[in-house]
């Protein structure tokens, strides 16, 4: 039996535990990095493939995850606000810290980017809502990855986009960056707004039809908690990771 979520207390757990096992995921792989490039400690299994596997692993839920949100929020204009100034926030410290390369357009900028076009698309044109247009976002998503690299397309149906949007400095926010572009995180606009879109479309239908019982009660101790708070941990995690890599490579000898 399905029941609705404005008529039930408390919150939807199921996503809270998604968002919480990104997380955990995310810090795992910020401390293996530090330790990889900040310590300089050996760590033969963690190699490029690996890297090309556990980022998507993370990101793609919780972008997906956020979309979700998008049914919950009163005020998505508010919520883009909020991420914007994380995003901001990351830049600055990431620019005067000068560990690694500053990241200008990270996973935060993504959400904010993201959750302003939906909220422009919701109140002016029509919501995203539904199985099907979350399918076809997320197919779209799926042809779009490799944007950022100059063509899009699956598999031998590959095409070129355009060599110009690639050779202006001026685009790379929108998932085209141009040959001197660097950043130390980086999720454009593009193609990343068709999965938040696609999480957006699948939640309204299902919010609709309600929740089933299991989705309101499902947890992991520690790691429903730790879902709940992501943007707080997101932002003290990784500093606290430093912190303890650059202590590892001053003063262990590996």
């Amino acid at each position: 039996m399905g029941v609705k979520l404005e008529e039930s207390k408390g919150r939807v757990t199921f996503f809270d535990t998604i968002r919480g096992l990104s997380v955990v995921s995310m810090i795992l792989f910020h401390f293996t990095y530090d330790l990889f490039f900040i310590s300089h400690i050996k760590l033969t299994w963690f190699t490029p493939l690996l890297m090309q596997i556990w980022i998507p692993s993370i990101s793609y839920p919780f972008i997906f995850i956020a979309g979700c949100m998008c049914a919950f929020s009163k005020n998505s204009f508010k919520r883009a606000g909020v991420y914007s100034l994380v995003a901001l926030a990351i830049f600055t410290a990431t620019t005067f810290a000068k560990v690694d390369t500053p990241i200008t357009f990270g996973i935060f900028f993504c959400m904010a980017s993201c959750t302003l076009v939906e909220a422009l698309i919701s109140r002016f044109i029509v919501m995203p809502k539904g199985y099907a247009a979350a399918i076809l976002f997320l197919l779209i998503f799926v042809i779009c990855i490799p944007i950022s690299a100059g063509h899009i397309g699956v598999g031998n149906m590959i095409f070129s986009l355009p060599k110009e949007l690639y050779q202006t400095p001026y685009l790379a926010w929108a998932g085209f960056p141009s040959p001197t572009f660097s950043s130390g995180d980086y999720y454009p606009l593009l193609p990343y707004l068709f999965l938040y879109l696609s999480g957006a479309a699948f939640n309204r239908q299902f919010k609709e039809g309600g929740y089933p019982d299991w989705m309101k009660t499902f947890s992991l101790p520690l790691v429903t908690e730790m879902g709940k708070h992501s943007l707080l941990i997101y932002i003290l995690h990784q500093p606290i990771l430093l912190l303890i890599a650059l202590f590892i490579s001053q003063n262990i000898v590996l």
